[in-house]
């Protein structure tokens, strides 16, 4: 069984401080955790290491001989995690990935700023398509992943929510929904509606949900579908009807005040963005700081 590295920090911790009590407050762990991870680095060295009989916890000669080990272990993955941080923040090269189409038109634009400023000396090639093309492109265009709005099942596929979205009811700003909190559901359905197209990854997502209240696709007021975010926004703010979009897609025709967002009552449509790579290529260095920024900066929002 091969060494645990953990453990021996934990171990190397218990010695230092003293106890299982104060080890597990530093190591923000419960008591009878540290206890059991030394526990089983005693049984797979065969003795004790922590002499117990006292009130304060003594190194047995084994645990004498295992604690400088230890140390340096520590030190190690220490000196490692400062090597890695400062490798990091010094990233280079070019980073190329593909976004579907409200992510990247939308959503990656305004975050990949704060990441290009953090990291001056990368580049960034981003492709806007759709999850097929995605799909492909990662597979044979050499791409490093792929951001798609709706899981899928791909053999060979890696597939990790990366960051999180909700759908809104967007309302023109002179439409009687826009001075209220929310609506109901019956309201709703009784206004013109504007939609994406079929098959998108945001027509999925409402038609799910609806269909969990009982409401199928021929009880809404479809007058209009359109292939385009942009093109729903400006026909909202023209009164053509109502729609739903991603709260990434609308933020800059509320703060100009041309939007409403409302709620619907008793209804979410919360999902989440996820990264697609394929499970036989390891992440650049630039990929792999990339999908960390959007997770941290997801959750900032």
């Amino acid at each position: 069984m091969a060494l645990n590295v953990h453990q021996l920090h934990i171990f190397y911790t218990v010695a230092e401080r003293g106890s299982f009590s104060a080890a597990a407050q530093t190591l923000h762990m419960t008591q009878p955790a540290v206890t059991m991870q030394v526990q089983a680095l005693e049984e797979r060295f065969g003795t004790k290491l922590l002499n117990r009989t006292t009130k304060k916890l003594g190194l047995t000669e084994a645990g004498q001989r295992l604690l400088p080990q230890a140390r340096k272990a520590v030190e190690l993955m220490r000196d490692t995690d400062v090597m890695m941080i400062k490798y990091i923040e010094e990233l280079k090269g070019r980073l190329q990935f593909a976004a579907s189409l409200t992510i990247g038109e939308y959503v990656l634009p305004r975050m990949l700023g704060p990441f290009l400023k953090r990291f001056p000396d990368v580049s960034v090639d981003m492709k806007v398509m759709n999850t097929t093309e995605i799909i492909d492109a990662v597979a044979h265009q050499g791409l490093d992943f792929g951001i798609i709005e709706a899981p899928c099942d791909v053999p060979g596929f890696d597939v990790e929510p990366v960051m999180d979205d909700e759908l809104l009811l967007i309302v023109p700003a002179d439409h009687p929904y826009a001075t209220r909190e929310n609506v109901t559901l019956e309201e709703v359905i009784r206004e013109p509606m504007v939609l994406r197209e079929k098959g998108s990854g945001t027509r999925q997502i409402m038609e799910e949900e609806l269909l969990r209240h009982g409401v199928t696709e021929a009880q809404l007021h479809v007058i209009s579908e359109f292939g385009s975010t942009g093109a729903i926004k400006s026909a909202v703010e023209a009164g053509l009807g109502l729609s739903l979009l991603s709260v990434w897609t609308i933020k800059h025709e509320i703060a100009l005040g041309l939007l409403r967002p409302v709620r619907i009552a008793g209804i979410s449509f919360r999902r989440q963005f996820y990264a697609v790579r394929l499970q036989s290529s390891l992440l650049s260095m630039p990929a792999a700081a990339l999908l960390d920024n959007l997770r941290e900066l997801s959750h900032e929002q």
